[in-house]
């Protein structure tokens, strides 16, 4: 037990070390050269890595779902919300890709090292990465990435093709995961979930499940979404419910500097509680804030928002003013002036309580997953999904209450309550009520994905951003110039990107 309990303090000592542990796991500062790390260290660094990651993706998603605006208090970026960016701006693919390279290592090392338990879990966060950049980038490399020296100018796979793979290497994972059930002394090093392995395999049926959905409107997919699914429901694992898939949490994150919760430390608080520069930058967007209150949607609001004046420094976690609709207030999309912090409602206690900087960061919610189930049923009734659309259209909002944190007993109200997009039978639209409850439910939680889904879907209808005097929205990004330039022949063959009009393979509209 000893042995067990250093073992664990040097993983959190490691993780907490920011920039030093990252230099010291990182197995891709010189692709070229051969590493020795072991596995279930780099493991736990690269789950620590994927949070940070994802963080910066989230926070770009929270704004172009129509999300999140930006505080008044700093100078408008032009670059969120006028949509100036070059190839120079989000480079979310250097971190990712570095970061894929992390999960390669353990795969290609688990067996020697006889930790072949995280071979499965390795795969199915890579699976999430990978999807994560067709949805920001389209074509990537993927057969050919990940090889350091053997291939140093990857070629792009069709995005389509990834999708794919994608759903081929979760199958694998989990074959990988039901053949290595996890042993004792690795548990520690799986910081999502303790070495569950069913709860692993839930995981990748639900990645499964957002990879199918996410097709659902090409042309000529439905047959093999049906079939894929129903292959699913056939390995009868399951999928995540009535908990989120979270990386780190109270045993991981502690008090001290650079071992926070990175959404605490960025935008919360600092390790001696100090209010972060960047506290009063995402703001719940006017759009957002209204929806709710004209829907009645009062819980869920109090949880995703802080009344105006921001968190009570004497009670963390509630609102300095009173709780009332009338004391929230949010701030139109990409306003630069008039909507200061003070008369504005902030991120709220879903998100940031000061003193709660060990929660988990989630990456899935259960919500999400039956949003996704209830899409599926709606649009296949034929697949083999136990229940009714109407059933987990409404245990996804039921699911949204809870990992919020507001009293699940006012999801239930809205059975029967006649309004339309909440109220399954007032709702003449199915598809349109499923697409945004699920973009409510993301909020705070999963930007990229909830921009994803706009794209996808166009629902909500949202504001377009003040900055912008006509109708264009960002439907991709740029490939970034790191990639140009040490890949230039691979990147130019993509042709001519135009970020407002060359969609993804799955935007079809």
């Amino acid at each position: 037990m000893k042995f067990k309990a250093l073992i664990i303090a040097a993983i959190v000592a490691m993780a907490g070390n920011g920039c030093k542990t990252k230099e010291f796991l990182d197995v891709n500062t010189n692709p070229n050269q051969l590493p020795t790390a072991s596995p279930n260290y780099v493991f736990t660094n690269a789950l620590n890595v994927t949070t940070t990651n994802m963080i910066n993706s989230n926070e770009t998603g929270s704004y172009w779902s129509g999300q999140w605006s930006q505080g008044n208090g700093y100078i408008i970026s032009t670059t969120l919300f006028a949509y100036n960016f070059t190839n120079g701006d989000f480079n979310y693919w250097d971190s990712y890709y570095d970061n894929l390279q992390d999960y390669q290592f353990v795969i290609n090392n688990a067996d020697a090292s006889n930790q072949k338990f995280l071979k499965g879990p390795a795969k199915v966060m890579k699976a999430m990465l990978y999807q994560q950049l067709v949805d920001l980038y389209g074509n990537i490399p993927y057969t050919d990435a990940l090889k350091g020296a053997a291939v140093l100018a990857p070629k792009f796979d069709d995005q389509k093709t990834v999708y794919e793979s994608l759903i081929t290497s979760l199958d694998e994972a989990i074959v990988d995961l039901k053949a290595n059930p996890s042993t004792g002394s690795l548990n520690s090093s799986d910081i999502v979930f303790g070495g569950n392995v069913t709860r692993w395999i839930q995981f990748a049926n639900s990645l499964k499940m957002r990879i199918l959905i996410r097709q659902s409107r090409v042309a000529g997919r439905d047959t093999y979404i049906k079939t894929e699914i129903n292959k699913i429901m056939t390995e009868g694992s399951g999928f995540i419910t009535g908990s989120d898939v979270g990386i780190g949490g109270a045993s991981f994150y502690q008090p001290a500097a650079g071992q926070l919760n990175p959404i605490y430390d960025r935008w919360g608080y600092d390790a001696t509680g100090a209010k972060r520069a960047l506290n009063n930058f995402p703001r719940p967007t006017q759009f957002l804030i209204n929806g709710l209150k004209t829907s009645g949607d009062t819980l869920r609001l109090k949880r995703i928002a802080y009344a105006t004046g921001g968190e009570s420094s004497n009670t963390p976690g509630t609102s300095t003013k009173a709780e009332i609709a009338a004391n929230y207030s949010g701030t139109p999309f990409g306003v630069s002036s008039g909507y200061l912090p003070a008369n504005t409602s902030s991120v709220g206690p879903s998100l940031l309580v000061k003193g709660e900087y060990n929660r988990a960061f989630i990456i899935m919610t259960a919500s999400e997953i039956q949003f996704l189930l209830a899409e599926a049923k709606q649009r296949y009734s034929d697949v083999t999904l136990p229940n009714t659309a109407q059933s987990y259209f409404e245990a996804g909002i039921l699911q949204s209450f809870r990992v919020l944190g507001a009293n699940t007993a006012g999801a239930t109200a809205y059975k029967g309550s006649q309004l339309v997009n909440y109220d399954w039978d007032a709702s003449p639209d199915k598809l349109t009520a499923i697409a945004i409850q699920k973009w409510i439910a993301l909020t705070n939680f999963s930007g990229l994905e909830a921009w994803t889904e706009y794209r996808r879907t166009n629902l909500p209808v949202t504001p377009q951003s003040i900055q912008v005097p006509d109708t264009k929205r960002p439907v991709r990004l740029f490939y970034p110039n790191t990639e140009g330039g040490s890949n230039s022949a691979n990147v130019s063959a993509q042709g001519t990107i135009d970020v407002f009009a060359t969609k993804l393979f799955w935007d079809v509209d």
